[in-house]
């Protein structure tokens, strides 16, 4: 039973943070949401009892993709725009 809740949290979890990547209007929120929804997958698949992908979700989702993202965005201007 315990283990049912946990599912429904982690999947409504997954959906607002999936969300919030999308309705988000500044780029590191939006980055820093699907880092959360990385985690989330991350646990979802430890719940699912498959540690060796939650691992590699985990360290390469919710860690360095999140990280690339937070870098390339900080590293471009935000004027926006095309540029003459």
């Amino acid at each position: 039973m315990i283990e049912l809740i946990v599912h429904i949290l982690l999947l409504a979890g997954l959906v607002i943070s999936a969300a919030m990547v999308w309705y988000l209007d500044d780029l590191i929120s939006a980055a820093i949401a699907f880092g959360a929804f990385s985690f989330l997958l991350a646990l979802e698949f430890l719940m699912l009892q498959a540690p060796d992908v939650a691992i590699a979700e985990a360290g390469i989702g919710a860690g360095l993709t999140t990280a690339i993202f937070v870098i390339a965005i900080r590293g471009t201007d935000k004027t926006g725009g095309a540029s003459e």
